[in-house]
């Protein structure tokens, strides 16, 4: 299939490892300019430089950090002198620290509102005109399974990401009109370094193996195993495609079936 986004510009925060630059890959073979943002800038030459290296696509980048307060601004001048405008944005960030609803103190819980919800929904709205008057965009928003059911040990991503569910709903009624969309993607267990500090931290809170949890987490979802970054990419890209033109305020998960809810 042709995902018709040959020569589109995109931007994918925190992209530097893991989801986030499984999607820039992605999206660059599809031949997409893609922009790339992180806080290791040794990391992100070395994608870029991959990337550019395979083409089609091609592939900048710009180190910022979304925990910054001028995380946006940065994002906002850097995209426009490098990709001139946006097509494709991929917002994405990192997971919070694992805990209970008791470790949630007022000053952490700041800090990961600030950097996974506050400064996603105001870039978005800072690069929306764009795409408006472009009449096509696409937007789509990286969260975590625990939207619909929430994860044991993880409140704090279960309580803020759920904020981006409602926004990015809200959003694609308001969008739709103009040839914007918006969706959410939830990711399972994908097998990234983030899931195995996760798998990590289980294991020493239980006493077992790390090869132990992994089996029974693996175990526990029908695919019986876990993900992969190019199997999430790929539903990825496809939602930022032209054929998914009519796709838009959907929640879709990649979780191998994990989620038991309808």
């Amino acid at each position: 299939m042709d995902l018709g986004i040959s020569g589109k510009r995109a931007l994918v925060l925190a992209s530097s490892r893991g989801l986030g630059k499984g999607i820039a890959v992605a999206l660059a073979r599809e031949g997409a300019h893609v922009l790339l943002c992180g806080r290791s800038t040794e990391t992100l030459e070395a994608n870029c430089a991959a990337i550019n290296a395979e083409g089609p696509g091609r592939a900048d980048w710009v180190q910022a950090d979304l925990g910054d307060a001028g995380f946006v601004e940065t994002i906002v001048k850097a995209v426009s002198e490098k990709l001139g405008g946006v097509d494709i944005l991929v917002n994405n960030s990192g997971g919070p620290v694992p805990g209970s609803t008791e470790d949630m103190d007022e000053e952490t819980l700041a800090a990961y509102f600030n950097s996974m919800v506050l400064r996603i929904i105001t870039l978005t709205n800072r690069l929306l005109p764009g795409m408006k008057a472009e009449g096509w965009g696409r937007i789509l928003t990286v969260a975590s399974s625990g939207v619909i059911e929430p994860i044991p040990g993880l409140a704090l991503s279960n309580t803020l990401r759920p904020a981006l569910a409602g926004w990015s709903k809200t959003l694609a009624s308001e969008v739709a009109q103009y040839g914007v969309t918006s969706n959410l993607l939830l990711p399972g267990s994908i097998f990234t370094d983030r899931l195995k500090s996760l798998d990590a931290a289980a294991a020493e809170r239980s006493g077992r193996s790390v090869e132990e949890v992994k089996a029974a987490s693996e175990k526990a979802i029908p695919a019986r195993r876990y993900g992969t970054v190019e199997e999430f990419a790929a539903t990825a890209a496809f939602l930022c495609s032209a054929p998914a033109s009519y796709v838009t305020g959907s929640v879709i998960r990649c979780d191998g079936g994990a989620a038991r809810s309808v």
